[in-house]
């Protein structure tokens, strides 16, 4: 007899089966390489800053005591090795904290004692809705949004997501209106709104979001008594104007208010500094209790003692930080060009963008009907005849059909120019496969139209018909 497994190792609620997902597992099956599998899978839909890892391996080779584990010439493998509490090395929690005032402009200041490191942004994210929210409260995110958030907040949280509707007609901006309808739609179901959710910048847009959204948040969050969570994990990605502000420059005018710890800031260097295998997320905020909480909760899931050391390092080095965010920020800029102008030549506009790894790209034009339906066996398309994965709006929860997300930082310039190339004929080919049916369907009609008339004109007595035929 088989013992029975729990509901959660059972159940369906992880969103493996979302076509975000399905994309990676046919990419996996199938991986391009320029040399070994030419025609492979172009892996788009994978949001991976890969454009400045020469700038870490060239700090590591002239920083090789470091990545040996020691300190003044000696050994400190023992040190890292044995048993580090949960609360993380202090000397990285301040490390890390002025690369994110750094990140920022220098606009705000971190205390490194308001800091919880976690393994990653996943775990950053999960952590807060466990201190924030009940099994079955709701979480309100601006749609479209990172298709993880399924799994990162819902799965063994239970908690519900309830989406704040963004369409293009105001280039999928946060309004007032959009706000208070997600905020009633969950009343309507019965759910608890514990707090609003965002991405600033925006993962899958691309954006940064305005003051006036901003604002409009905090005076959202003041209004119901509800919490915000800021996931600020690609601030350190915006590459060109309107520059970037993050939510704590807003709070500051808040700092004697009520509100001061009900805003909470999620990071990682996984984005930024291109480290997502080193798995260094944080949670930032003013809730002494929040701290406290997710501190032990962060057991669960730390950053080994070892990879602290080695970024304790690496971001006290004033010099490399600077170097190295201006030298990304420079790079994903001719990137993003780079496909954004290979696009437009294929007849393929992109919402304009300032940050993140991707761009939000419009095909809507090439849907063959106004649905989702269509912008699955579009999408179907793209991955098993062209060959690339990029990631549909439907998996995003966007509200308007065919828009996609594509990712251009984590292949090689060389790799985005055959996928550019690949989209365009693609493009090309479905626009002579439209002229055709077109052509076809014009002649039908004619031919249709000369039968009915020739019918007509038969039908006609003898003299009248003549007179047609004149």
């Amino acid at each position: 007899m088989r013992l029975q497994l729990s509901e959660k190792a059972t159940c369906n609620s992880h969103g493996q089966g979302s076509s975000y997902f399905l994309g990676w597992q046919e990419y996996e099956k199938n991986p391009f390489d320029q040399t070994r599998n030419p025609q492979g899978i172009i892996q788009m839909g994978l949001a991976e800053n890969q454009l400045s890892f020469d700038l870490l391996e060239s700090w590591l080779s002239e920083n090789q005591d470091i990545a040996g584990f020691k300190r003044n010439g000696e050994s400190i493998f023992r040190e890292l090795a044995l048993f580090q509490d949960y609360h993380g090395l202090p000397e990285f929690k301040k490390a890390l904290v002025q690369f994110m005032e750094e990140i920022r402009g220098n606009k705000v200041s971190f205390d490194p004692n308001k800091i919880v490191l976690t393994a990653g942004a996943t775990s950053a994210n999960e952590t807060l809705i466990f201190c924030l929210a009940e099994a079955g409260d709701a979480i309100l995110i601006p749609t479209p949004y990172y298709p993880g958030f399924d799994r990162d907040l819902k799965w063994r949280t239970g908690a519900k997501i309830v989406p704040i509707h963004c369409t293009s007609s105001n280039g999928f901006r946060v309004t007032a209106c959009a706000l208070q309808q997600a905020y009633q739609e969950a009343r309507n179901r019965n759910l608890k709104v514990k707090g609003v959710l965002v991405t600033n910048p925006s993962n899958p847009l691309g954006t940064t979001m305005t003051r006036a959204e901003l604002d409009l948040l905090m005076d959202f969050i003041i209004e119901k008594q509800i919490h915000l969570v800021s996931d600020e994990i690609y601030s350190g990605t915006v590459f060109s104007s309107p520059n970037y502000t993050s939510i704590m420059e807003v709070l500051l005018k808040y700092e004697k208010a009520e509100v001061w710890d009900r805003v909470h800031v999620v990071y990682s260097l996984s984005k930024d500094l291109g480290l997502p295998g080193f798995r260094v997320g944080a949670i930032y905020s003013n809730n002494d209790s929040i701290v406290a909480a997710a501190t032990k909760m962060s057991s669960f899931g730390l950053v080994s003692s070892q990879t602290q050391y080695f970024l304790s390092a690496l971001l006290s080095d004033k010099k490399f930080t600077k170097n190295y965010i201006s030298e990304n920020k420079k790079r994903l800029k001719k990137r993003h060009a780079l496909l954004v102008s290979g696009l437009q030549n294929a007849g393929i506009s992109c919402l304009k963008s300032n940050a993140g790894l991707f761009s939000w790209v419009d095909m809507r034009h090439l849907l063959s009907s106004n649905t989702f339906e269509a912008e699955i066996e579009l999408w179907e398309k793209i991955v098993y005849d062209v060959k690339l994965n990029i990631s549909p709006g439907l998996s995003c929860h966007c509200s308007d059909p065919g828009w996609f997300r594509v990712c251009f930082a984590n292949m090689t310039e060389e790799t985005l120019e055959i996928a550019i190339r690949r989209i365009k004929a693609f493009v090309e080919s479905a626009s002579r496969g439209r002229d055709k049916v077109i052509s076809s369907q014009r002649s039908s009609k004619t031919n249709s139209r000369k039968k009915s008339f020739s019918k007509w004109v038969f039908r006609l007595p003898f003299h009248d018909r003549e007179a047609g035929e004149r």
